[in-house]
């Protein structure tokens, strides 16, 4: 039997012309670079976190194809654990990047948005409090719908 032993990337699809858009949030919001990525048979890039390339992205769709505001699929969204929430909110804020949040108890404080292509992702702040976010018990809009 293998042994799991975590988590080694995550792939989205997207159009060429979704490339930039995408290197340019996940930059912004995530500090990921662009670096290597092996020669396939169509393009995309590799975003690295330090050494290791964790988002894959494949220009595997074609222009216009991706559907940014129905989720139709099983795959509903990517959860990250962090901290530095107060920070993390103003930074949202200053790059005009819309979000939902949410504070529930014993989950702690939670930041949801979508990426160019639409897909979800969620932080989590463990234990973190945020003076001006949702007060405590606020579920966020996309985890109603």
């Amino acid at each position: 039997m293998a042994n799991f032993e975590g988590l080694l990337h995550f792939n989205i699809r997207c159009s060429e012309d979704d490339l930039p858009a995408i290197e340019k949030f996940y930059g912004d919001i995530l500090g990921l670079k662009k670096g290597f990525r092996p020669n396939f048979m169509f393009n995309g890039i590799w975003l690295y976190e330090n050494e290791n390339p964790i988002l894959h992205v494949s220009a595997r769709f074609p222009k216009g194809s991706t559907v940014k505001d129905t989720h139709n699929g099983s795959f509903d969204h990517i959860a990250f654990k962090a901290t530095g929430a107060v920070e993390f909110r103003k930074n949202l804020k200053k790059l005009g990047v819309e979000f939902e949040e949410q504070n529930i108890e014993d989950a702690g404080y939670q930041v949801f948005l979508y990426d160019p292509v639409g897909t979800k992702l969620e932080f989590n702040f463990l234990k973190e409090q945020v003076p001006d976010a949702v007060p405590l018990g606020t579920t966020a809009p996309t985890n109603l719908r």
